[in-house]
């Protein structure tokens, strides 16, 4: 079973934690985000250290998903979250305007995707699209929104893929 409840969550400086009741808000230089905790688990505070308890086996599991949260909290609002995409084909293109990004992906029109709220994306070129945001879960979403209009296929390769993803090649059909 994991221990990963066990392991402290430590406080950069310039990051503020208010608990009150179940409630975590997690205050930081790029904003604020808050957290419903679940019945058992519970949080503390010491300086700048948060550990977590809870009160029975059931609750043993949610207290390591809490402290996974709140961690992903702390380092989304002192540094932020980002995903990086990669557009692959002949013709493939992004660009990033206000609150939205436009694709042009192989279709027979173009894709307009509308980003959620605290999420923004920048194209450093027409192939790339970088994602950014404080929460880990709405840039990821994002993220994976934007890949499920071309995701990569394993012939050519071509289609959106993260930066970090390997696209595993198969041969082509033989006479």
């Amino acid at each position: 079973m994991s221990r990963v409840a066990n392991n402290p969550v430590q406080l950069p400086s310039g990051v503020e934690v208010k608990l009150e009741g179940n409630d975590i808000t997690v205050k930081g230089s790029k904003g604020t985000l808050a957290l419903s905790v679940v019945e058992g688990v519970q949080v503390s505070q010491d300086d700048n250290v948060l550990t977590f308890a809870y009160d029975s086996d059931q609750s043993k599991a949610m207290a390591g998903t809490t402290r996974a949260l709140v961690n992903n909290m702390v380092v989304g609002v002192s540094e932020g979250w980002e995903k990086k995409l990669i557009l692959n084909g002949v013709g493939y293109r992004a660009k990033a305007s206000g609150k939205s990004v436009n694709l042009t992906v192989g279709l027979s029109h173009p894709v307009d995707y509308k980003l959620p709220e605290g999420v923004t994306a920048e194209t450093p070129s027409q192939t790339e699209i970088v994602v950014k945001g404080i929460d880990k879960q709405a840039v990821g979403q994002a993220a994976a929104e934007i890949r499920s209009f071309r995701p990569p296929e394993p012939y050519k390769g071509k289609g959106v893929r993260y930066a970090d993803e390997y696209v595993r090649r198969k041969e082509a059909k033989k006479k």
